[in-house]
């Protein structure tokens, strides 16, 4: 017991994190809020560090202490305070503001616990943790736009996480065990095999915002405030890829699950660019491209169990992928939801429309930033496990997504329409940014994403071997 509880100290660290800030929060101050679960996640991550190189699983399996759960950690854990830290620029002086410091945390401890879920109890709790949470963050706001996406979100979670647990009940029945490690012996039941692993899919898709499941993503994404949609796209979403990747370890080949999720990753990665490319909206643009990002991250999954290079490569873009993403929603932030705002940015603050073109561009896979060696790597993993044809339309999708990522680019350095924002426009920003957010902690945040997605790129076989 004792073993198995140091091997937890971060996630104990993060669960009385919460406890302190809702007692900070019942007292009414959001600042100190904020500096406990900042200084509590740092201390998590910290704590993290030392866990490197362990591979095992503590109380009975239900959770896995292993390369995939430990760098999921220092990825989420960081990315977190660099999303309160957006929070704080944007809702300060709100009501809600403690609240939303302390559901963020929740998400957090619960993307966690899904990255080393070892067990189909443990992942329904951090399905239903994690949404619960997000439910009321998406909900922040008190106006229609807000409101109405949360409803949307409560729906389309409740019905697919029935859908996953439903399903999960027939794993039970097969197995006789909850653990997934016990999934081995179901190939000789090849049907309850597919039923619980297409659940899954279900649940955990709705999680990733994967297609078909992932309605609920730009909705969500635009009645939130920025800085939680910034934090939503990343946190939950990397958590849940994790799972996937946890599960499939186990599951036998004869389900077939690494063609079938190939399938979603085809149609995850084209659908979410093609929709991105009529957006005139660039939260709902950033919405369509993390659900196509999602799609990469899959490349990886297929190809866990046949490529040594599969955990690397979903670590190294997840890291990637967590700093480009919220690099470029925090250029939103300082900039506007719409295309029209993006007019001659680049002329009139070049170190901004520099770090935005960067994000992009990594989003989009160009070489040599970060975006670009976590997408080699998956492809290389994805070849690894005889799925050439899925690098290919992996490739051609990338050359999609230039398209996409220069519809923001391209008016950047184009001089400034003199119409300004359309009145509608003006109206939508003035409803989802109710506070007038200060510029240096966003400044703050993109220039350590900045420096992180060069750094990736730039100092990639270094960070390959400190994975090994």
């Amino acid at each position: 017991m004792g073993h198995d509880l140091a091997l937890l100290i971060p996630e104990i660290i993060i669960l009385l994190t919460v406890v302190v800030a809702l007692i900070a929060e019942m007292l009414r101050f959001p600042r100190t809020v904020l500096t406990v679960t900042i200084i509590g996640l740092l201390l998590a991550t910290a704590q993290t560090l030392p866990l490197l190189g362990v591979d095992t699983g503590v109380f009975g399996g239900t959770f896995r202490v292993d390369m995939l759960s430990v760098w999921a950690k220092l990825i989420l854990l960081p990315a977190t305070v660099l999303s309160l830290l957006l929070a704080r620029s944007e809702l300060a002086g709100s009501d809600r503001e403690g609240t939303v410091y302390i559901l963020v945390c929740l998400v957090s401890l619960a993307s966690v616990l899904l990255a080393g879920a070892g067990d189909s109890m443990l992942l329904v709790l951090g399905i239903l943790l994690s949404g619960l949470a997000s439910f009321a963050l998406v909900a922040c706001p008190r106006n229609d736009i807000a409101t109405e996406a949360a409803m949307k979100f409560f729906v389309f979670a409740s019905v697919t996480t029935s859908v996953m647990i439903f399903g999960l009940s027939y794993w039970f029945g097969g197995t006789g065990s909850t653990l997934f490690s016990e999934l081995a012996t179901l190939q000789t039941k090849p049907v309850i095999a597919v039923i619980g692993l297409m659940a899954v899919i279900i649940g955990l898709g709705y999680k990733a915002s994967l297609v078909p499941f992932h309605f609920w993503a730009p909705d969500a994404y635009e009645g939130a405030p920025l800085s939680i949609a910034a934090y939503l796209s990343v946190v939950p979403k990397i958590g849940a890829i994790m799972a996937f990747a946890q599960i499939v370890r186990d599951i036998p080949m004869v389900t077939a699950w690494s063609l079938i999720i190939a399938v979603v990753a085809v149609l995850t990665m084209t659908y979410g660019y093609l929709a991105a490319l009529v957006q005139n909206n660039v939260v709902r643009l950033l919405a369509y491209s993390s659900i196509a990002q999602a799609g990469y991250f899959l490349l990886g999954v297929v190809a866990v169990g046949a490529s040594p290079l599969a955990l690397k490569s979903l670590i190294v873009f997840a890291a990637a992928y967590a700093a480009m993403n919220l690099g470029a929603f925090a250029v939103v932030m300082q900039v506007g939801r719409t295309l029209e705002t993006f007019y001659g940015i680049g002329r009139k603050n070049p170190a901004l429309g520099v770090a935005m073109v960067v994000f992009l561009l990594s989003l989009a896979g160009i070489p040599p930033l970060a975006g670009f060696v976590g997408k080699f790597l998956l492809f290389g993993a994805a070849i690894d496990a005889g799925f050439l044809w899925l690098t290919v339309v992996a490739i051609l999708n990338s050359v999609l997504s230039l398209a996409v990522y220069l519809r923001i680019v391209v008016p950047m350095y184009q001089r400034r329409r003199d119409s300004g924002l359309s009145a509608a426009a003006a109206d939508i920003k003035s409803i989802n940014d109710p506070v007038t957010a200060p510029a240096p902690l966003i400044t703050l945040v993109w220039i350590i994403a900045l420096l992180s997605t060069l750094g990736i790129g730039l100092a990639a076989q270094l960070l390959l071997g400190q994975l090994g």
